[in-house]
């Protein structure tokens, strides 16, 4: 059993479990999605990393109605622009948020 007692989500995108405080969590409210920086909205939350790999990857899978539990598609324009943001104001592009998919050096 780990010592570590921190809560772990699912990434709706990437399907990995991680930190809570590692993953945005989102609600949504009128047919679209919101970003929930502060983790206290109300209602059904989902979270992701916030990263435009596992946003295209979940906006692909069609995740948000699963996610939600909610019929029909969903608007997550507002999540979009809020990692397009996160990764411009951490000074990374989205693919150095995330570990490197290959370590081999190539010859």
């Amino acid at each position: 059993m780990s010592t570590d007692a921190r809560p772990e989500r699912t990434c709706v995108g990437c399907r990995k479990r991680d930190s809570q405080a590692n993953l945005l969590r989102m609600v949504v409210a009128g047919g679209v999605v919101l970003p929930d920086e502060r983790h206290q909205a109300p209602g059904r939350g989902a979270h992701l990393h916030p990263v435009t790999e596992c946003l295209d990857l979940a906006e692909r899978r069609k995740a948000w109605p699963r996610a939600f539990k909610v019929p029909g598609p969903l608007d997550a324009h507002l999540v979009r622009e809020y990692v397009d943001q996160h990764a411009v104001t951490k000074g990374k592009t989205s693919a150095a948020a995330r570990p490197p998919a290959e370590t081999t050096a190539k010859t």
